[in-house]
């Protein structure tokens, strides 16, 4: 996987070598200290509250409330906490409701992924085909180049793909001179146009699935999650390597460096006497660093534990009980016309002197390795990666076929890494990231990026799925940075997922648009007694720390201090206080009953209330709802939305009524 270079307003950029070779990262990551640390359908709003079946997630989850339940963000340090390879195998062999959830039951009926309309899959088509015109945008300069010559994007939700569409070229360059950044292109009847069906190098996408093998060696005994990786490799030694764990390799936790040049070693061993000599830079477990070398490192275990080679556990594994035909390591030369060329590679921006790279792996030490590596290598199409999706969304199963138990999904989607914030992390799957998934991200949003241009985020709380790939390195890795195109897309295809309220009518959306705010301001309201309430439903999503929706007082309507307030689930539970008269974060994808007395403070003064939307950040989540605003005190109704005549005297900037 190659580097990021360059800067864009909602990219993520990386680190660049001189060699040009390097990794794919957000923005300001990459490295961190020790630390301390369902199916298609809507929801239902309180007052109108009450949630529509298959939404919602269980109490404790996400940015809500810290301290109550026990979610996936803390499963993984639990785990730790009680010896994570005894409870591993105690959860993985026929765990309670292993065989009994809907989506078990649903991978065992042998349904497929289909096409379908937007309805179909419970989408909004408006902003579901935003999707695809967010992919198009940036075939256009990017700032300056195209960020790709071409890309792929497909989404879907439950068992319905709603968009799949391609755009763009799959070849379009023949040359790239360096020296003055000028490209030389294919004649216009050569170039090859993209297609949904078109073959891509998936890049860093492979070690999802060298991850997948590896959990499944777990569920047959064969390798233990917190073993060190020497009982395995005794090769794997000096320098503090004997430590490292099975888990450490897939969280990226082992303290060692990020690359290691085994493309300029002429042979096999000397390309292992390289990664054995290789010792952790700080010592494991301590430091958050993501490295193809733990992947490598994977992928020699895993062939030796089952005396297989990658590409024939891949095969046998998971890509024929899946019946993923076109995706595989080294293709064969008669696929070369519908595979999406990369990089023209050439020093001093690539460690190798290739030429056009087409058909062939474009990373470097993959390349090496024979292109078979467990941290590179796989080529594959939007709709395979639909069928993992899919299969992984619905319990490790896929028309009628199996690769993984559902307490296995479970793990690979478990943070082990509490211990750095903001590096989420399950078995090989990135968790809770902005940075690419954009709003889709919550979490529970697992995925991963490849260097190519590819991306992949699944939602178990929407039942969704996105799927963006495009020749992102066509000609060169220094046309592009960051994952501008993945934060678009996932954005849209966020929003295309409707928030719906109990009545089914419209509420007041605060918008997406980030470093936007926006206020949404009542009319001027006396109360008479320190018994007045305002009662409302709220619904919000925003980035931890980036984004907020504030509820304000003030008494000339120009000086506004917070107002204190609770918030109930609408699926149960207990009120949770918010002092500071602000939430943030994930809100379960529920509705909230949101409570805010006016107390004494008001009694006897008019007031002006607000509800305030804050986005500070580059990115943004779903935004924020609010609905059926009422303001009464004993006898007296002040204010009611649902009244026309107290409606139109809302003021709302930034904010709009919105049925989705």
């Amino acid at each position: 996987m190659a580097a990021d270079t360059g800067a864009e307003a909602v990219a993520g950029v990386g680190t660049e070598r001189p060699d040009g070779v390097g990794h794919e990262r957000p923005p300001g990551r990459g490295e961190g200290a020790a630390g301390g640390e369902g199916a298609a359908g809507g929801e239902g709003a309180a007052g109108g509250e009450g949630a529509a079946a298959g939404e919602g997630a269980a109490a404790g989850d996400g940015g809500t409330a810290p301290g109550r339940g026990l979610n996936r963000r803390r499963l993984g340090a639990r785990l730790l906490a009680l010896g994570g390879v005894l409870v591993l195998h105690a959860a993985l062999p026929g765990s309670a409701g292993a065989a009994g959830g809907p989506a078990e039951r649903r991978a065992l009926q042998g349904l497929r992924l289909r096409y379908g309309s937007a309805r179909q899959a419970g989408l909004s088509e408006q902003h579901l085909e935003g999707v695809a015109d967010e992919a198009r945008r940036f075939l256009g300069p990017s700032p300056e180049h195209p960020y790709y010559a071409g890309a792929v994007v497909l989404a879907g939700r439950g068992r319905t793909i709603a968009l799949h569409r391609a755009m763009g070229y799959a070849v379009r360059y023949a040359d790239y001179d360096g020296r003055t950044d000028r490209v030389r292109e294919f004649p216009a009847a050569e170039r090859i146009a993209m297609s949904e069906d078109t073959v891509f190098d998936l890049a860093s996408l492979t070690k999802l699935f060298t991850s997948i093998l590896a959990v499944q060696q777990m569920e047959r005994g064969r390798l233990e999650l917190e073993a060190p990786v020497c009982r395995y490799l005794p090769e794997f030694v000096g320098g503090g390597k004997e430590i490292i764990t099975v888990r450490q390799l897939l969280t990226h936790t082992s303290g060692l460096r990020s690359w290691a040049p085994f493309y300029q070693e002429s042979t096999r061993e000397g390309r292992l006497r390289l990664l054995w000599s290789v010792r952790p830079q700080e010592t494991p477990g301590t430091v958050y660093r993501y490295s193809d070398l733990n992947l490598i490192a994977l992928q020699l275990l895993l062939e030796r534990i089952t005396g297989r080679t990658l590409d024939t556990l891949l095969h046998d594994e998971i890509t024929a009980p899946l019946g993923m035909h076109r995706t595989r390591y080294n293709p064969p030369l008669s696929w070369r016309r519908v595979i999406a060329a990369t990089e023209v590679q050439r020093p001093p921006w690539s460690g190798l002197d290739r030429g056009l790279v087409w058909g062939e792996v474009h990373d470097e030490n993959a390349y090496a390795l024979g292109g078979v590596a467990g941290h590179a290598g796989v080529f594959g199409t939007a709709w395979d990666l639909a069928v993992l999706a899919r299969a992984l969304l619905d319990g490790g199963g896929y028309a009628g076929r199996r690769i993984l138990r559902p307490a296995s999904v479970e793990l690979l989607f478990t943070d082990y890494n509490t211990a750095f914030p903001g590096d989420d992390h399950g078995l090989g799957f990135e968790l809770y990231q902005h940075w690419y998934m954009g709003a889709m991200a919550t979490p529970h949003s697992a995925g991963h990026t490849g260097f190519t241009g590819t991306s992949l985020v699944l939602d178990p709380s929407t039942d969704s799925f996105l799927i963006l790939l495009g020749n992102s390195v066509h000609p060169v890795r220094t046309w592009r940075a960051g994952s501008a195109p993945r934060v678009a897309v996932g954005n849209r295809f966020a929003r295309a997922v409707p928030v719906r309220t109990r009545h089914g009518g419209a509420a007041w959306f605060s918008g997406i648009l980030p470093g936007a705010s926006g206020t949404l301001t009542l009319p001027p309201l006396g109360p008479t007694t320190a018994a007045a309430r305002l009662r409302c439903a709220v619904w919000w999503d925003t980035v931890p720390g980036e984004g907020a929706l504030h509820l304000e007082a003030s008494a000339d309507g120009q000086h506004w201090e917070p107002l204190p307030f609770s918030t109930l689930r609408s699926t149960g539970g207990t009120p949770e206080q918010w002092p500071r008269g602000s939430v943030s974060g994930w809100s379960g994808r529920v509705w909230h009953r949101l409570e805010a007395p006016l107390t004494a403070t008001w009694a006897g003064r008019e007031v002006r209330l607000r509800f305030r939307h804050t986005a500070t950040g580059r990115y943004v989540g779903r935004g924020a709802y609010v609905d059926v605003i009422r303001v009464a005190e004993p006898g007296r109704l002040l204010f009611a939305e649902d009244r026309p005549t107290d409606a139109d005297r809302i003021e709302a900037i930034g904010w709009t009524r919105s049925t989705d």
